[in-house]
């Protein structure tokens, strides 16, 4: 057992942590595994799993920091408090239905557990860069009122052979121990295809291992993926995600909602939001995000009280110019 171990163990109880206690004795346990004690490490994770859920025990529970990897560098996740909110989102109706839809049911997922339905707990965001699917994430997040947790794919994915299966183990031990949205952003560099020739064998097994520990996981959190590059997924794992959800470009009027709740914080005149809508078209969410963005430090630069065209005229190359 490592030296910090033992320390995050003695803090955990002298501050009543039981989240913290639970994943670094989940840390123990790895370890112990990973050198053969089986039945050591078979004893401990009974212990454990006998003493029950984690309780609240105040008006809040307290969240420990994310799983580290194995040399304890990095942490795995990062968990942010969320502030978007679904009515921040300009998005295909039909996806907003199904965003609110599935908040409902998570609301209701112990409902659907008595009945023996199966929950959509899995789910794969999908669509071209900048069109939202980060944003909506943190804003289901928000709805639920639980923390946001972005997997940092950089550090999940490991040099160190079968290091990368042990982190996502850890990733979702750390997401069985309380109510998290767990986001695995650019999901691609992970789920990439089995059969894609270019992926060296250690990778394949990753694959493999995710689709073992998701199909097994029946844990508080809701699971989300998020890929721009759909097409090149293991085909096995579109099957395993209980629901698919696509994101697509704005079209011409929602951009024009978008670039006026964008505005709504902001002094502005003189601006043809028609006119900047349609040099916007074709590309994503995030253009109108930027072009609002840029205007207001031109305006600020040069002084001005609010934004007016030449804020946005001189922003507006830069944006349509750019790859997305």
């Amino acid at each position: 057992m490592a030296g910090r171990h033992l320390k995050e163990l003695f803090k955990a109880f002298q501050t009543h942590d039981e989240l913290t206690f639970r994943r670094v004795a989940t840390e123990i346990i790895e370890e112990e595994e990973s050198k053969h004690h089986n039945a050591l490490a078979r004893d401990l994770r009974r212990l454990l799993v006998a003493g029950g859920s984690p309780v609240d025990t105040g008006s809040t529970v307290l969240i420990p920091s994310p799983p580290k990897d194995r040399e304890g560098e990095w942490d795995l996740g990062e968990v942010r408090e969320p502030s978007r909110m679904l009515d921040d989102l300009i998005l295909d109706p039909h996806l907003v239905a199904d965003l609110d839809s599935l908040v409902n049911e998570v609301q209701q997922w112990p409902a659907l557990d008595s009945a023996g339905i199966p929950r959509r707990q899995r789910l794969l965001l999908e669509g071209p860069p900048g069109c939202g699917k980060t944003t909506a994430a943190e804003a289901l997040a928000h709805e639920l009122g639980r923390p946001f947790l972005l997997v940092r794919l950089d550090a999940v994915v490991s040099s160190y052979l079968g290091e990368t299966a042990s982190n996502l183990r850890r990733i979702l031990d750390y997401a069985d121990q309380a109510p998290f949205v767990v986001l695995f952003d650019e999901f691609d560099a992970l789920g990439r295809s089995r059969d894609d020739h270019a992926e060296h064998g250690e990778m394949k097994r990753v694959v493999t291992a995710f689709l073992q520990m998701t199909d097994r996981y029946n844990g508080p959190s809701l699971l989300l993926a998020a890929t721009n590059h759909s097409g090149l997924l293991d085909h096995a794992l579109w099957r395993r995600f209980d629901e698919v959800l696509t994101f697509r470009k704005p079209t011409v009027h929602e951009f024009r909602r978008l670039l006026r709740l964008r505005l709504r914080t902001t002094a502005y005149r003189g601006l043809d939001i028609d006119r900047y809508a349609s040099k916007l078209q074709g590309l994503p969410h995030a253009a109108a995000e930027k072009l609002v963005s840029d205007a207001r430090r031109e305006a600020i630069l040069r002084g001005g009280s609010r934004v007016e065209a030449r804020d946005f005229e001189a922003a507006l190359p830069s944006i349509t110019r750019r790859p997305w």
